[in-house]
């Protein structure tokens, strides 16, 4: 008779929010026999970030309504241990060990095989930020002290406009406070948009009341306890509360600290795998670089959905070797301000500009549905294509939420390098209710043919 001893693969994961949950139960998945150990900092796991705006607009009534599982059910169904207020300080990679602090607890340590960071990403921050009616926008479970904040004011002034920065404004004047938006470059989504796309989202601000100041960089929040004042380059403005959307940086401390190899923008540096610099630990979500698609090079785009990608990848491949690749994003992002929807995918041209990309588009205006029909929304649609006539990026703004399902069907065209004649040809469907006869996209492709089609 022989003895066989299975000894049980230790995976550990530091982050509970889309990439670390989802690398967490994808690698118990994969591995059931596996201890499986998520690690958060707070109480919450599973957190949507992105709902904030809309918990502070009211639209969400509680905040426990940000979340998708609770560590109960992530423990009860998924088989992962969930340590929640509990913050990891330190990774010895020799020792295979995690320190961890637990509230109002000694440090302790978690042996683990294989280990995934998915530490997110944190608010870029400025001086004085650490005012009482400051705040920086990131995690749900901030979001009650964020409300006292804001119901005691009256005039917000928000710096940054990014997505956050637009999706404040709007929650922001929904309850009734006076909004100033301030973006030190002369349009918003600078980074996302071109200024044509970006000017229809200004104008649609200023006719709900925003005051909005572009080209102009805040360099001072004067106060003691408080922010009683904010200076500009060009002025001075008296405001009761500031919220923070100059954007985001990833969360790399913990990884840096252990020797983990950092990329672009000091992100994670990870390969198709999720793979890091150092055998046995992989990384996901907004802490890490991405590929793009387009651009065949590393960048940095945080987004909840490549985030919980990335963490079905490294989660897998944590407890079962290499069976799963992430290949990479055309940067596919949607925001709203109020009924106006705002969408966006591949290369704006300024992107194509730095990339020496040789591209050429157009910007139309076309009707969501058959003009007849009730309910028809005038849309900007915008389609970048390069010297091929493949399509490598397309924006739009409009009343109707088809503009989303327009950025989508782009995204694939892009992702599968088809050019205008493909998607010309393409069999998208049609009724007067859903679209007119000629699909905008297939408009945008025609349009661009210089008369082929």
């Amino acid at each position: 008779m022989f003895l066989i001893l299975v000894m049980l693969m230790n995976i550990v994961v530091i982050g509970g929010g889309a990439a670390g949950a989802s690398a967490a139960v994808r690698a118990k998945r994969v591995n059931p026999n596996a201890n499986v150990v998520l690690i958060e900092a707070t109480d919450m796991v599973t957190h949507g970030p992105c709902g904030i705006p809309y918990f502070i607009e009211g639209i969400v009534k509680d905040k426990n309504n940000l979340v998708t599982y609770t560590p109960e059910y992530l423990e009860k169904n998924r088989g992962v241990k969930v340590l929640v207020n509990t913050r990891a300080v330190d990774i010895d990679v020799d020792k295979k060990v995690i320190v961890v602090e637990k509230k109002g607890s000694q440090l302790e340590t978690i042996k683990f095989d294989k280990l995934v960071i998915a530490t997110g990403a944190k608010p870029i921050i400025i001086g004085g930020t650490d005012r009482e009616n400051v705040i920086a926008l990131r995690h749900p479970a901030e979001v009650d002290k964020v409300k006292i904040v804001i119901d005691q004011a009256k005039k917000v002034a928000v710096i940054g406009g990014s997505y956050l920065g637009i999706e404040m404004a709007e929650a922001l004047t929904a309850i009734g406070k006076r909004v100033i938006l301030f973006e030190k470059e002369p349009q918003l989504m600078p980074k996302s948009l071109d200024p044509d796309i970006a000017k229809v989202i200004e104008d649609e601000m200023v006719s709900k009341g925003i005051e909005l100041h572009l080209s102009e960089p805040v360099v001072e929040l004067v106060g003691n306890k408080k922010v009683e004042k904010i200076v500009t380059t060009k002025s001075e403005y008296t405001v009761d509360a500031v919220v923070l959307a100059i954007g985001v940086k990833p969360n790399t401390d913990l990884a840096r600290k252990a020797g983990v190899k950092l990329g672009v923008e000091d992100a994670i540096a990870v390969n198709e795998y999720m793979e890091t610099s150092i055998e046995g630990i992989y990384a996901a979500g907004d802490a890490v670089e991405k590929f793009h698609k387009l651009l065949k090079k590393k960048v940095w785009i945080p987004l909840a959905t490549s985030a919980n990608k990335e963490g079905q990848v490294a989660g897998a491949n944590a407890a079962g070797g290499r069976v799963l690749k992430f290949g990479g994003i055309v940067g596919t992002a949607v925001t709203k301000f109020y009924d106006l929807y705002i969408a966006r995918t591949g290369l704006s041209e300024r992107e194509a500009r730095e990339n020496n990309v040789k591209y050429r588009s157009t910007t139309i205006k076309v009707r969501t549905k058959a003009h007849y029909y009730p309910g028809s929304a005038e849309v900007v649609v915008k389609m970048i294509v390069d010297d091929n006539d493949v399509i490598v990026g397309f924006q739009a703004v409009g009343k109707d939420i088809a503009v989303a399902c327009y950025a989508d069907i782009a995204a694939v065209t892009i992702d599968r390098r088809m050019s205008i004649e493909d998607l010309f040809f393409a069999d998208l469907g049609y009724m007067p209710a859903t679209a007119p006869v000629w699909h905008p996209l297939i408009v945008a492709a025609r349009v661009l043919s210089r008369g082929k089609f």
